[in-house]
């Protein structure tokens, strides 16, 4: 017979690993986009290679904040140390909490990208104008931000609930 009251944890395990995994897709498929524009770029002028190599880095936040969300909820669910007894109730609330950086990451990973990939083009036209290039990934990275935010701030208050 299936046991629903030993879910909790699965479910809040689950909220760990696709906030963690979908950041750090979206990351690494972002940070794909912008070292192809970013190689291409340099191979015509190898001076702008630390300028570029910034840009490309933009996109590789999301993983790290997903990866962050991933270790707050281990640490909160007791698998990093401690009791892991969840209900099922709570797990399922792990699980949403944790639903804003994994999508939100994914998501705008990859929009950044495309904003530092058009930053880069930029970068290979007018090297002087770097630092208003990095000014349009930069408002993408706000999204992700704000979901960190949203994501830290739900998990660390589900201990204290009494469901």
């Amino acid at each position: 017979m299936f046991d629903w009251t030993t879910m909790g944890i699965v479910f809040a395990l689950l909220g760990a690993v696709l906030a963690a995994l979908m950041g750090g897709i979206g990351s690494a498929i972002g940070v794909g986009m912008t070292g192809q524009a970013a190689a291409g770029v340099v191979t015509e002028d190898p001076s702008k290679f630390g300028k570029v190599l910034i840009l490309q880095l933009l996109p590789g936040t999301q993983g790290i904040y997903g990866l962050l969300i991933g270790f707050v909820t281990l640490t909160q669910i007791g698998v990093l140390g401690g009791s892991s007894d969840i209900s099922l109730a709570k797990g399922l609330l792990y699980l949403a909490a944790c639903l804003p950086m994994a999508i939100v990451g994914m998501v705008s990973a990859k929009w950044q990208a495309k904003a530092a990939v058009s930053s880069i083009s930029l970068v290979a036209k007018k090297p002087d104008q770097f630092g208003k290039s990095m000014i349009f990934p930069a408002m993408v990275e706000t999204y992700a931000v704000l979901a960190l935010l949203i994501s830290i701030l739900s998990i660390t208050s589900i201990g204290s609930l009494s469901i």
